[in-house]
């Protein structure tokens, strides 16, 4: 392999890692006691989320009120995401399956930080791919519409390369909501489904 590809690989993960770092700062003031290392909660100070205005993978227009009266999971990523994106979305239904009979509540909420390629039909062809969670919600929408989203959950996404074989470096950060749509905590794809699925009833219990 070339060496100039390597060297752009590697900074490209070096992006994100500092990216993911910042926006858990951002949304995390400390550890709540008891917590593991690697596991982190909102202290309630954090302000994430908000008003969004995107469509579905059905082409059905959507706000913030689709997190209503629901446990969310919120990620963005995009569909030609070679690695984090179809990683999280496993793991995610690894921890959902660990939370039985307490995911009945619980949606998964995909949205795409690549609308120039992401449209309705490529997000509904993407998370109906083998392999994947059942019933993930795909999201997508205009640029401005999609900046406007990331800029509510304070995720950072930048564009890398140009022409068809650009690439985008995104945060990581899972945002686990309430089901009166407020941000409850952040959850690391690294904890892994057993204390993913810890924190998320942690925060169930809390209510």
């Amino acid at each position: 392999m070339p060496r100039r590809p390597i060297l752009l690989f590697a900074a490209a993960c070096a992006v994100i890692a500092v990216a993911l770092i910042a926006v858990t700062m951002v949304l995390v003031n400390r550890p709540a006691p008891g917590l593991r290392p690697g596991e982190v909660v909102s202290t309630g100070e954090a302000e994430v989320g908000g008003p969004f205005q995107l469509v579905d993978q059905d082409g059905r227009p959507v706000d913030q009120t689709m997190l209503d009266g629901k446990w969310s999971l919120v990620f963005f990523g995009f569909t030609y995401c070679p690695d984090y994106c179809p990683t999280t979305l496993a793991a995610l239904e690894a921890t959902r399956r660990r939370l039985g009979d307490r995911a009945e509540n619980l949606q998964i909420v995909f949205i795409s930080v690549d609308p120039e390629r992401d449209t309705p039909r490529a997000l509904k062809d993407y998370l109906s791919s083998d392999g994947f969670p059942e019933g993930v919600i795909g999201l997508t929408g205009t640029p401005a519409q999609v900046r406007a989203a990331a800029g509510a959950y304070k995720a950072f996404y930048q564009k890398v390369g140009e022409g068809e074989g650009y690439t985008m470096n995104h945060s990581l950060t899972v945002y686990l909501m309430g089901p009166d749509g407020r941000f409850r905590t952040a959850v690391a794809e690294a904890l892994g489904p057993e204390r993913s699925a810890a924190v998320i009833e942690r925060a169930m219990a809390r209510g």
